[in-house]
C-alpha cells in the first residue's frame, strides 16, 4: 500500500526532472544540429530540424581556424593548472597542519580573493605585467590565472587535509621527516581526490576564460576562446561555423571531466563531514 500511495508523487517528481533536463539541454541540442547543417539550410523555419544531409564543412573550417589558438590554450592551461594545484596543495597543507601566528588572518584574506571580480583588477594587473615584461605573452597569462586560482585551490586542499589525522603528521615528525618530507611522503600520496577536483576546476575555468585572454595577450598568443568569439564576425554569419567551433572548444574540458569525474564529487565533499 505504501508503494502505491507514493507512486503518483514519484511519477510527478520524475516528470518535472525530465522536463527540466530537456529545457536545459535544448541549447546543446540546437548547437549540435546546427553544427552539422549546410549554411544554406539554416533558417528560422528549419531551426529545429535535424541535418539532412550531414555537412562537416563547419568542423573543417573551425579546425583550420583553431589550430594556432588551440596550441596557445594548451600551453596556457597545462602549466597554469599544475602550478595552481601544487601551490594550493602546499597552502592547504600549511594552513591545516601547521599552526603559526596569523594563520587565522591569512586564510580569510586568501579566500577574499575568490570574490574579487576580474574587471576590478584588470588595469592594475595590466600595469603590473607590463612593468615586469610579461604583458602580451602566455607566461603573463599563466601568472594571472595561477594567482587568481590560489584562493579556491587552497580552500579545497585545506578542507581535504583537515580530514587527515594529525597523528600521521606527528609520527612523520618523530621519524625525522621535516616540513617537505612530511608533505612528500605522507600528504602528497593521499591527495589524488583533491588534485582531481582542483585539476577539473582549474582546467575548466582557465580554458573557458575570455576577459584575461583578450586583454592581456597579443594576437599571436590568444587562446581558443578569443578565436571562438571571432568565428561569428561579419554581416553574413555562417551559423554552422561558430556552432562547430563551440563544440570543438568544449571537447577538451568534457574529456577531462569524463576521465576524472569519478573522483570529483568524492574530493569535493572531502572535509565537509566530521566524525
Amino acid at each position: 500500500m505504501t508503494g502505491i500511495q507514493f507512486r503518483p508523487r514519484r511519477i510527478l517528481i520524475y516528470t518535472v526532472l525530465v522536463l527540466a533536463a530537456a529545457f536545459f539541454l535544448m541549447p546543446i541540442f540546437m548547437v549540435v544540429i546546427t553544427a552539422f547543417k549546410n549554411p544554406a539550410d539554416i533558417n528560422l523555419e528549419t531551426v529545429w530540424s535535424l541535418p539532412n544531409p550531414i555537412d562537416l564543412q563547419g568542423f573543417a573550417e573551425a579546425v583550420n581556424a583553431f589550430l594556432p589558438n588551440l596550441r596557445n590554450s594548451f600551453i596556457l592551461v597545462v602549466p597554469a593548472t599544475i602550478l595552481s594545484a601544487l601551490m594550493g596543495s602546499m597552502n592547504g597543507y600549511v594552513l591545516s597542519k601547521w599552526k603559526f601566528r596569523g594563520a587565522n588572518i591569512i586564510f580569510p584574506l586568501m579566500l577574499f580573493g575568490m570574490f574579487i571580480p576580474y574587471q576590478s583588477i584588470l588595469i592594475p594587473l595590466f600595469q603590473f605585467l607590463n612593468s615586469i615584461g610579461l604583458y602580451g605573452g602566455i607566461p603573463g597569462l599563466i601568472v594571472a590565472h595561477v594567482v587568481y586560482g590560489l584562493p579556491i585551490t587552497t580552500l579545497i586542499f585545506r578542507n581535504y587535509y583537515a580530514e587527515v589525522p594529525t597523528e600521521m603528521v606527528e609520527a612523520g615528525s618523530i621519524d625525522g621527516a621535516g616540513f617537505f618530507g612530511i608533505y612528500r611522503h605522507i600528504m602528497f600520496p593521499i591527495s589524488l581526490p583533491g588534485f582531481v577536483v582542483v585539476i577539473i576546476w582549474q582546467f575548466t575555468q582557465i580554458w573557458n576564460e575570455f576577459l584575461f585572454a583578450v586583454t592581456l595577450t597579443s594576437t599571436d598568443n590568444q587562446p581558443i576562446t578569443v578565436q571562438l568569439s571571432q568565428l561569428a564576425g561579419g554581416e553574413a554569419v555562417k551559423w554552422n561555423l561558430p556552432m562547430a567551433g563551440a563544440l570543438l572548444a568544449a571537447l577538451p574540458t568534457l574529456l577531462v571531466y569524463i576521465l576524472l569525474g569519478q573522483y570529483f564529487i568524492r574530493g569535493l565533499l572531502a572535509g565537509s563531514v566530521k566524525g
